[in-house]
């Protein structure tokens, strides 16, 4: 093979991969739209005022617009939000919060994937394995990091022990105005199952994680709050004060309709992946 041989097989090669590149990438925006329309008639069909609010920002899912809508029936414009379970911290449900002005508190065991400066006065993070033996603890710390009282809006999502967390949070005394728990939506209400408590356990992509959207009801109702809200993908449930049910009149009160079974292998992005460069432009520092 010549030099000109060489140099048209090296071409072909490269405008193969760019055109194969490209192709990807245009497919999965279609499949992107495809799954976004397919959430929407998801959300229409809902009975639920709350859920036909769902929107996807920086969460996995519809929580951001399910929060937001909460938040503005309850009044709550800012606040401190803690949330157990971050992953690298492009995307949670909390991440809307810091840029809406609330101070965030991040509780986790993964690396994030920007650099948080130490005197970040708006988000702290703590790197942590989170257990029901140490998670008050590890709460109450990150309380008072930015001397505050104690939480407006607590989020758990840990793929696992969750509901033993809750239960520990809760005997504790912590009483946000709203809880975004983590369910396991294989298991419809009425069935009442969770996974037995270890400590050290961490998910292996199975159904045997979490518990129960009725075991969270039944937890959450012992300590008086009420469910108004699953998203579409059957992943997170929302609970709020049984004091605030008036902000709620339109919400359904049957929890069959409340339910979402697990449709939660779907995921799509909106707009270009999030960058950690656009979460560090939202920190602030302490002078």
């Amino acid at each position: 093979m010549n030099s000109d041989e060489l140099g048209q097989t090296l071409n072909k090669t490269f405008t193969g991969a760019i055109d194969a590149i490209w192709q990807r990438k245009a497919l999965n925006r279609r499949l992107n739209m495809q799954l976004e329309h397919y959430w929407m008639a998801k959300r229409g069909n809902s009975g639920n005022p709350l859920v036909r609010s769902g929107a996807k920002y920086f969460s996995q899912n519809d929580e951001d617009g399910i929060i937001i809508e909460i938040l503005r029936r309850i009044g709550l414009e800012e606040g401190v939000a803690l949330e157990l379970g971050v992953g690298n911290g492009l995307e949670n449900n909390s991440l809307i919060l810091l840029m809406l002005g609330w101070r965030v508190l991040w509780i986790g065991n993964d690396e994030l994937s920007f650099t948080l400066p130490d005197k970040c006065s708006n988000l702290r993070f703590s790197k942590k394995w989170i257990t029901k033996e140490n998670c008050i603890e590890m709460l109450s710390a990150s309380l008072a990091s930015i001397d505050a009282q104690g939480a407006n809006l607590i989020s758990i999502d840990l793929d696992g022990n969750d509901i033993y967390i809750l239960e520990a949070l809760l005997e504790a005394g912590h009483r946000p105005e709203v809880y975004v728990v983590e369910y396991n939506g294989k298991f419809p209400p009425p069935v009442r199952w969770r996974i037995k408590y270890d400590s050290s356990y961490s998910w292996g992509a199975s159904d045997y994680q979490g518990a129960s959207l009725q075991e969270s009801i039944d937890v959450m109702r012992s300590a008086g709050y009420v469910l108004v809200c699953c998203n579409v993908t059957g992943a997170n449930a929302f609970f709020v004060k049984s004091d605030r049910l008036n902000r709620f009149s339109d919400v359904p009160t049957d929890i069959q309709e409340l339910f979402f079974p697990a449709d939660y292998n779907w995921f799509y992005q909106r707009g270009h992946w999030t960058s950690p460069k656009t979460i560090e432009r939202f920190l602030k520092i302490s002078e």
